[in-house]
């Protein structure tokens, strides 16, 4: 997620995109991988601005769909991963469809041309170089992540705790 950050600074971004790139698989290290970009965007939504975890959300669906327009091609791995003839379920489709139409579509896809398939096990970042944007359009609860009372507060005491049972 820093070396994806990175990237869409380096391309100009602005901050809700980089920090969309910097928080996009926030879900991935801490909880799920399945519905990862719904489960991150619900994690993040109430701190952030309603684009970022609308990019969060969608980046996931947007990797099964090209679009040649911004040099976006469907990444060969997924042949290896699902064969193929894959096409992704209805919902899938769906919803790509409806993301292809919204307003912050290119926040999106921008979040998914810098994801996984463009890391560099060599490049070192660190992650004081967004502490600036994290501090500007990252809301903090005055009792700290997990005791807001959010929402979403019990997803981020199960980070804190992931093996307390009670």
């Amino acid at each position: 997620m820093l070396q994806s950050a990175r990237r869409a600074r380096l391309q100009g971004m602005d901050d809700k995109v980089v920090l969309a790139c910097l928080l996009h698989d926030i879900s991935v290290a801490g909880l799920l991988r399945s519905q990862h970009g719904h489960w991150g965007a619900q994690l993040v939504e109430p701190y952030v601005d309603p684009e970022v975890a609308w990019a969060i959300r969608q980046h996931e669906i947007l990797r099964y769909f090209p679009d040649e327009s911004v040099g976006y091609g469907y990444p060969e791995a997924y042949d290896d991963f699902f064969g193929i003839e894959y096409q992704p379920p209805a919902h899938t489709q769906a919803a790509f469809l409806a993301a292809r139409k919204h307003r912050w579509y290119m926040s999106a896809r921008i979040v998914t041309i810098n994801d996984v398939y463009t890391f560099d096990p060599a490049e070192d970042v660190d992650f004081q170089e967004f502490e600036d944007i994290v501090g500007r359009h990252f809301r903090q609860p005055a009792d700290g992540l997990g005791f807001d009372d959010s929402p979403v507060a019990h997803m981020w005491r199960t980070m804190i705790w992931p093996n307390n049972f009670l």
